[in-house]
């Protein structure tokens, strides 16, 4: 490891930003030596103005990505160099805002009726009926579903920040008879690569749950977990009759709640009794 990249990743660590984003901002820094064959300190503003041209005209990135890229660029010269100068010669490209695609709800019930097992069904259940972000869904732990309060837990989510989100009852339904085949311990989606010590399954996990449950379906869209998480959040929006009937989501489930308010806004049912985590 280079001086310079031992700085950033020092820099990138006392902030406290997320593995994620170090490590996407350490292989953006580097991209931009190896285009040059230089060290990024020895580099200035004409090779930043080239670079970031390189990349919307040569590569056609989406602006999006490009913004990045200048993120982790600027971080570099401004936060790990000192550079203040240097914040002038790093814009942020203009993007267009697009309107989503959204899946129909003819499409979203078709992807959950095409899962390949009580596995992927409870997964694509979890993704669609919370809106939860994939590395959320692969993170979650059996302690985050709490049935007394109708609430799943995100635990250092986006930024670091936790929340609550609403659990309708057909969800906890499916969520108990999925605990009581599989029987995990700690996380609610277990890798199978670790029999010994218990890990959660990967991002990759989650976005092959959805593409493979798409294609059995017949759907064509390109589907990932961040579509059906705009589908979850435009549906529950909308109170989609359909969808909301194939997974149980009721009329206060419709948005993110923080966990204070949780409390007062959802309508909570009589549980049946069942064995498992969940009857807490």
């Amino acid at each position: 490891m280079t001086h310079l990249r031992q700085m950033m990743l020092e820099e990138l660590e006392r902030r406290n930003y997320s593995a994620g984003t170090t490590q996407r901002y350490l292989r953006f820094v580097e991209r931009f030596a190896q285009h040059f064959g230089k060290s990024p300190d020895k580099l200035g503003p004409d090779h930043i103005r080239t670079y970031q041209a390189y990349l919307l005209k040569v590569r056609k990135l989406d602006p999006g990505t490009v913004e990045n890229h200048v993120a982790a660029l600027r971080f570099l010269f401004i936060l790990t160099l000192g550079r203040h100068e240097f914040r002038q010669f790093l814009p942020y490209p203009k993007t267009r805002r697009k309107l989503p695609k959204i899946l129909s709800r003819e499409e979203v019930a078709r992807l959950i009726d095409a899962s390949s097992g009580l596995f992927e069904r409870t997964l694509l259940m979890v993704l669609y009926g919370t809106g939860m972000r994939r590395s959320e869904v692969a993170r979650l732990k059996i302690a985050d579903i709490d049935s007394q309060r109708m609430v799943i837990h995100v635990v250092n989510g986006k930024g670091g920040k936790d929340r609550d989100l609403p659990l309708s009852p057909k969800l906890l339904e499916t969520l108990r008879a999925y605990w009581r085949w599989l029987k995990p311990r700690t996380y609610l989606f277990p890798s199978r690569m670790h029999r010994a010590s218990e890990q959660p399954i990967t991002d990759k996990i989650v976005r092959r749950a959805c593409s493979e449950a798409a294609r059995r379906a017949g759907i064509r869209k390109t589907v990932t977990p961040h579509l059906v998480r705009h589908a979850s959040a435009y549906y529950t929006t909308f109170q989609s009759s359909l969808i909301l009937k194939a997974i149980g989501l009721g009329r206060t489930e419709s948005a993110e709640v923080d966990g204070h308010h949780a409390g007062q806004l959802l309508s909570l049912a009589v549980l049946e009794a069942a064995s498992g985590p969940f009857c807490r």
